[in-house]
């Protein structure tokens, strides 16, 4: 029997995977949790499929999103990373991963990790929604609202209340599947 799947994963092989394997899994490691935020700070106003294809570019270009070497990045480096056909090359963007890693390290020693300090605003248990159709869920929510202020206010950058709701979702924060779907439960 096929297993339901939420509606906008459907008809890309890539979508399905990542919709199948990550999407809305609670991630409470750094890494990852830097990771997903740099991603959705490229997708700010792209497609996310477009990001996904150029992932395993980021990864490398980016050195394993390992925001300690990112914070110490030289001009040559960030120039290098404008001239790589693999990643978005907006200079806003580049720039802005770079400062995230700073203030990403500065609230890690405010809270004892990153993961302590985003999951604190939900005390660590994911909200769950109950989506009959994707096309119902909110783009941002008053909570992502006050995260986005919250993160800028600590020097953040392209983590409008949209943005923040994503990596919401991404990193299971927030469980929008679909109440049909076979990971709605899972997750």
């Amino acid at each position: 029997m096929k297993k339901h799947k939420c509606g906008w994963c459907l008809g890309n092989d890539l979508y399905v995977a990542y919709h199948d394997n990550e999407w809305g899994v609670p991630v409470k490691d750094d890494s990852t949790l830097f990771e997903f935020l740099t991603l959705e700070t490229f997708q700010a106003g792209l497609s996310w499929l477009t990001i996904l294809r150029k992932r395993e570019n980021f990864r490398k270009a980016f050195d394993g999103f390992d925001y300690m070497k990112i914070s110490k990045y030289s001009e040559k480096k960030i120039l290098a990373l404008l001239q790589d056909e693999g990643i978005i090359r907006n200079k806003l963007k580049v720039r802005a991963t770079v400062n995230n890693a700073l203030a990403f390290i500065k609230v890690q020693e405010e809270f004892g990790s990153f993961s302590n300090y985003i999951w604190g605003f939900i005390d660590g248990k994911p909200i769950k929604n109950a989506l009959t159709n994707y096309k119902e869920g909110p783009a941002n929510t008053a909570l992502s609202d006050t995260i986005s202020k919250d993160l800028k206010k600590r020097d953040f950058k392209f983590v409008g209340s949209t943005v923040v709701y994503a990596h919401m979702q991404a990193t299971g924060m927030v469980n929008d599947h679909e109440v049909n779907c076979f990971r709605y439960d899972e997750v």
